[in-house]
């Protein structure tokens, strides 16, 4: 492989070539940085030569030039310095934004395997922490080495032009400076930086498990166990940092004492050349100083290439999701491949359908279903027993463990297409999927709803809000629908979250809504109201006519309301133990009746007692 070859795969050529920076953007940015530091080095030396020079008593009019100079370099140093921070972190952002909308793209389209490989921790802290850090490569890595090597080579050029021996002296010194430390300063953060991102990446997986389960936890009296575990995994990544902090001080250390040096040089050297009539008395004050300000450009480096360590590291992680495996490419064949628009009355038929994640033993075996436009389907069963995995594999977010999976119009000629040969976006758009834990952004309850549908008008987010049971919810907030919400849905109740979330899904306008747990986390009443509005198909509880509008497949625990549903189908073991309507699971199912007693209060029974018992 050739050098160049090599250096196009190193990780962070890559993400550089990732974050795609303007070159015209970049070299506005290393020439206003060069030109402000400039400033700040021609401020000092000017102001040097006008101290020494007015210290002569000269007429007031050969001072006027180096007097509005020093003005000039004082307001263009802050004017220049703002201007590089403009450019170089619109160039960092516009970067960051790209990289991200990569990352986030990669992720849809991953292998199954890849995603669920991920804690929500870990890959929160590499589309979060790592992805700033790579704008930090940008901002203060990349850019402070250009400009500091353009401008101490500048500086060393100029005194060696005053004075070719402190030119030289200041020269060794700078470069000491900028070409030895840093690399001294990275290559000792290199290992100490790499722990570091680990137990990051540990820290957060823990804390974001701790928020997520800090009710079960309560109740379980775990929660001073794992603030423990935070408090040391805290005090393991304090004690980690810091020892990369070592090595980078050690080279800070270095960068100053040869850049002290050589002030000290050039001051030496300007007293001899001055002693020997070969240097002007002004110009020994410009001699001393101009090294002590062109030191400005260096000392920052050490830090800097720390930060290229960190970079690195960050690149390495992230890289690792932008080169996940894609998903199974659809297995050529005569069904077609839908790409623009989604498929209009969509038929779900699922026949001998096996749920699991991919590498695992399928929690659900010999699945059949066949889902036309209107039906109502709610499936029920004890925890753990395939029913999230079962809306996954009919979402066509993990591939079906065996089985068919097809959907098609109705009425729709030859046979129907796999709903894998659908193009993702056509898919996304046809079957609409609402995990238990969706998310509410911190944002308006507009751009809320817009998640699903970008650009939707107001009045087709009331009419969602409307058929989710929330048609007077608007007008009682104290914004509308510019109303702020916190993370994480703060400040709403249980039911207006939930229901929040089933009008999102509603304006996807997909042909099949798949709901997870709608009335989880809710009082019982309020999550029946909720379960019997979804399988009704109207907020006012009066039953859609049949065939129309979309189908609807519910997972819930709440049996009270299932009355409204079409078929309810009860899992359990890895299998359909039995499926009908409520009434008739009631009068032949001996596990549905007996978990119906218990969902009652009646005696002897648990919450949660489905179990192998299928009656009938």
């Amino acid at each position: 492989m050739t050098p160049s070859a090599r250096l196009r795969r190193h990780p962070l050529a890559r993400v550089v070539a990732a974050l795609d920076p303007d070159p015209r953007r970049v070299l506005l940015a290393v020439l206003t940085g060069t030109l402000a530091l400039g400033s700040a080095v021609a401020l000092l030396s000017t102001s040097a030569w006008l101290i020494s020079r007015a210290a002569q008593h000269p007429p007031v009019l050969h001072l006027q030039v180096a007097i509005v100079a020093t003005r000039a370099f004082g307001i263009s140093r802050g004017v220049l310095r703002y201007a590089e921070r403009l450019e170089s972190h619109d160039v960092a952002l516009r970067g960051v934004a790209r990289i991200r909308e990569q990352l986030y793209r990669r992720l849809a389209d991953a292998d199954p395997v890849v995603v669920a490989g991920l804690r929500r921790g870990d890959l929160l802290a590499r589309v979060g922490a790592d992805v700033d850090t790579l704008a930090d490569l940008v901002v203060r890595t990349l850019l402070p080495f250009a400009v500091a090597l353009t401008t101490a080579t500048a500086s060393a050029v100029l005194l060696a032009v005053l004075l070719p021996g402190a030119g030289l002296v200041t020269g060794a010194g700078l470069a000491v400076a900028a070409l030895v430390a840093p690399p001294l300063a990275g290559a000792a953060a290199r290992r100490a930086e790499r722990e570091a991102a680990s137990a990051r990446a540990e820290l957060s997986a823990e804390a974001l498990a701790l928020l997520d389960g800090v009710g079960e936890l309560t109740v379980a009296g775990a929660v001073r166990g794992r603030l423990d575990r935070l408090a040391g995994l805290d005090t393991e990544l304090a004690r980690r940092l810091d020892h990369a902090a070592r090595p980078a001080a050690a080279a800070a250390a270095l960068s100053t004492a040869a850049t002290g040096l050589a002030v000290v040089g050039a001051l030496a050297l300007g007293v001899r050349a001055l002693e020997a009539g070969a240097l002007d008395p002004v110009l020994l004050a410009v001699v001393t100083l101009t090294p002590l300000a062109a030191a400005e450009a260096v000392t920052a480096l050490p830090a800097a290439a720390t930060g290229l360590v960190r970079a690195r590291a960050a690149a390495e992680r992230v890289l690792d999701l932008l080169d996940a495996a894609p998903g199974a490419a659809p297995a050529p064949g005569p069904g077609p491949v839908l790409v623009a628009d989604p498929v209009l009355d969509p038929v779900l038929v699922a026949s001998g359908l096996d749920c699991g994640w991919p590498g695992r033993e399928p929690a659900l075996t010999g699945f059949d279903l066949v889902l036309p436009p209107g039906r109502r389907v709610a499936v029920v069963g004890a925890s753990g027993g395939g029913k999230t995995t079962l809306l996954l594999t009919l979402a066509g977010l993990i591939p079906p463990a065996g089985g068919t999976l097809a959907l098609a119009p109705v009425d729709s000629p030859g046979p129907a297409p796999s709903l894998a040969d659908l193009d993702p976006a056509t898919a996304r758009r046809t079957v609409s999927f609402t995990a238990e834990d969706a998310h509410v952004f911190t944002t308006t309850v507009r751009e809320n709803l817009r998640v699903a549908r970008p650009g939707c008008p107001d009045e087709d987010l009331v009419d969602a809000l409307a058929r989710a049971g929330l048609g007077h919810w608007p007008q009682a907030l104290p914004s509308g629908l510019d109303t702020m919400l916190g993370s994480g849905g703060a400040g709403l109740s249980g039911g207006e979250r939930r229901r929040l979330l089933l009008a999102r899904s509603l304006l996807v306008g997909a042909g099949i809504l798949l709901l997870d747990e709608p009335g989880e986390h809710l009082d019982p009443a309020t999550a029946d109201a909720l379960v019997h509005d979804v399988l009704s198909g109207h907020p006012d509880g009066n039953a859609a006519g049949a065939g129309t509008g979309p189908a609807v497949v519910v997972v819930t625990h709440r049996l009270a309301p299932l009355g409204a549903a079409d078929e309810v189908i009860l899992i359990g073991n890895g299998r359909v133990l039995a499926r009908g309507t409520h009434e008739w699971l009631l009068r032949h199912s001996l596990t549905y009746r007996d978990a119906w007693q218990a969902e009652r209060g009646a005696e002897g029974a648990t919450p949660d007692e489905f179990g192998e018992r299928s009656g009938g």
